[in-house]
């Protein structure tokens, strides 16, 4: 298969300015490396529903959410690999799965296009994950390309021979900057372009790890008072483009039933039934996540 499809850990996201990039970098020094891609765009196109479902579940911080992309790390042409990947957040843990595909691929089996040698070459890649993402699919009704979203990424791993305490080999650290979306021409063939999402200079920066941070990274965090915050880049995506047309998407979430104000705890239109049912409805969709991939 030649990539890794199955991953857990904890996925922590800091705010970082230039400065305090460069400070930390300086800490990473003696223990990090850049890893294979280096310095990268990273190019996604998220689906959604027509009512934006899993974006406004996201950005209601709930316990348990998730969210399925094609993602690529260069311009793609019909055979680039690309990955089409299911992500899952639950109780802090992130869950993903990934499958390789040819571009070509990747866009029909989201389509839902029924070909026969497609389906064969799913087979016989990761057919545990390609089942969870079938199931993903079938428990949102209609769903489509919504966003295209890019960033500049700059990875880094461990080096060969870290030892546990100084982080292990799992533990990872990014900075993405220019992030960028755009709701039209939502493939991943074209150029990375699209409205700007952080301020200039500034960084989000990612820690990845099994468990702990490792010492010397909390130890510049505190030096320097760098706290951890939540951003989803998709959510807040959504959240640009809906200032942008707030009449609009108002009627469209309406017409779902699904309006915020008539939640005034403020789960962002989640409707009662659904938030004391929401852990359970968890707890049933992650022991399918599990059964599939043991």
């Amino acid at each position: 298969m030649g990539y890794q499809a199955v991953f857990k850990r904890y996925e922590l996201k800091y705010m970082v300015t230039a400065e305090q990039k460069a400070l930390i970098l300086k800490a990473m020094q003696p223990y990090m490396e850049p890893d294979r891609f280096g310095r990268s765009t990273v190019r996604n196109i998220y689906f959604d529903t027509d009512d934006f479902i899993l974006a406004r579940h996201s950005i209601a911080k709930p316990d348990f959410k998730e969210k399925l992309r094609i993602r690529c790390y260069a311009k793609a042409d019909a055979d680039s690999t690309v990955f089409v990947e299911l992500k899952r957040k639950f109780d802090g843990v992130v869950y993903k799965r990934r499958v390789g595909l040819r571009e070509a691929d990747a866009m029909k089996w989201m389509a839902g296009v029924n070909d026969p040698q497609l389906s064969d070459r799913l087979a016989a890649g990761s057919p545990q994950v390609t089942n969870e993402i079938e199931y993903f699919k079938a428990s949102y009704s209609g769903l489509k390309p919504v966003l295209y979203l890019a960033y500049d990424r700059e990875a880094f791993r461990m080096k060969s021979g870290a030892a546990d305490s100084d982080g292990g080999t799992e533990f990872r650290v990014t900075f993405d900057s220019n992030i960028r979306c755009r709701e039209g021409d939502l493939t991943l063939k074209s150029e990375a372009y699209g409205t700007e999402m952080l301020k200039e200079g500034m960084f989000l920066m990612e820690l990845k790890c099994p468990g702990a941070i490792p010492l010397w990274m909390t130890a510049i965090l505190s030096q320097e008072h760098i706290y951890k915050t939540s951003f989803s880049k998709y959510g807040t995506a959504y959240c640009s483009f809906m200032s942008e047309a707030p009449a609009e998407r108002a009627h469209m979430i309406a017409a779902a039933g699904m309006l915020t104000q008539q939640d005034p705890a403020g789960s962002l239109g989640q409707p009662a039934a659904a938030k004391h049912s929401s852990r359970r409805h968890s707890a049933g969709r992650l022991r399918f996540f599990g059964r599939a991939s043991a």
